[in-house]
């Protein structure tokens, strides 16, 4: 199989073109940045990575590329955890998603062999934020900012299948691995500082950075799987909780709480991705039969830090 990635070098692009090129199969990576996915993905130890020039939101001779890949996978998004939600940067968050996944689905549409499966990722910001509620794939979608990215993204990505192409949507919830925010919550632990942010009431839906690339393979090969699928873990945690055990995994205190206004001082309204929450459940990715290697917090934090 021939799979065409987005986002491969970023923390989930990463771990899949991995995976993906030990069990022996063709990867493309579509990268705004060749020669750093070069040094990410060098010839001599990934001989079956192709690497591509690609600008998300413009057409191009990338999209010929597309033809002869039986699927594509598409991961990219400026991230939204760095920096002040200025207008601008909003802007920069919703154009990456909604004309990024447009100009894949139009040379997916252009295509011939075209690929069997799309699968695009979208977020639990779809569902909005909630202290008390509990969501899953049929739940309705919010009305704040990520929610309305959410929509519009997969709204895009919906229009795949008007060229008769499968497909499947993953709501990311956050993903815990080697980098990425586990990375930036370990810091001040390691100082003796660490502790819950905000109210610490706030629920934490979270997902082991290996369940998320199986899910991801098993969305590629199980041709009855489309739709929408939450790619988070099955015991979601209220911040206390994640604090606690991630103060226990690194034999660190976990009493000093971060207070909100200096996350808000900080990211401005992009405090909302720390401050609030969801609990959000995988329903759908159960009922798939999906299995999780990781579905408890502790022991995914020990994989991950052992």
């Amino acid at each position: 199989m021939k799979v065409a990635i987005t986002g491969a070098t970023g923390l989930v692009g990463h771990s899949l073109v991995e995976r993906l090129h030990k069990q022996g199969e063709q990867v493309l990576v579509l990268t705004r940045n060749p020669s750093f996915a070069q040094k990410v993905f060098p010839r001599e130890n990934f001989p079956n990575v192709e690497i591509t020039a690609y600008t998300p939101n413009k057409s191009g001779t990338w999209q010929d590329k597309i033809a002869g890949c039986e699927a594509v996978v598409n991961l990219a998004g400026e991230p939204i955890g760095e920096g002040r939600w200025t207008p601008e940067r909003k802007q920069e968050i919703l154009n990456s998603r909604q004309l990024g996944t447009q100009k894949i689905v139009e040379a997916i549409a252009k295509a011939n062999p075209k690929p069997r499966v799309l699968v695009n990722t979208s977020a639990i910001g779809y569902y909005g934020t909630s202290e008390t509620a509990t969501f899953d794939e049929a739940s309705v979608s919010g009305n704040d900012f990520l929610a309305q990215v959410c929509q519009t993204w997969e709204a895009e990505a919906t229009k795949v299948k008007d060229a008769g192409v499968r497909l499947v949507i993953l709501r990311f919830g956050i993903v815990l691995g080697n980098g990425g925010a586990l990375a930036k919550m370990i810091p001040p632990f390691q100082l003796f500082a660490g502790g819950p942010i905000g109210s610490g009431r706030q629920w934490f839906s979270w997902i082991h950075i290996d369940d998320l690339v199986n899910l991801i393979l098993q969305a590629l090969n199980k041709s009855d799987m489309e739709g929408v699928y939450n790619a988070t873990a099955p015991n979601p945690v209220r911040m206390n909780d994640l604090s606690h055990t991630l103060g226990q995994v690194l034999h660190r205190p976990s009493w000093l709480p971060v207070p909100a206004f200096a996350i808000e001082a900080l990211l401005g309204d992009g405090a909302i991705v720390v401050l609030q929450g969801q609990q959000v459940l995988p329903k759908r990715t159960l009922d798939s039969g999906f299995q999780f290697q990781y579905p408890n917090l502790q022991p995914a934090l020990k994989q991950i830090l052992k």
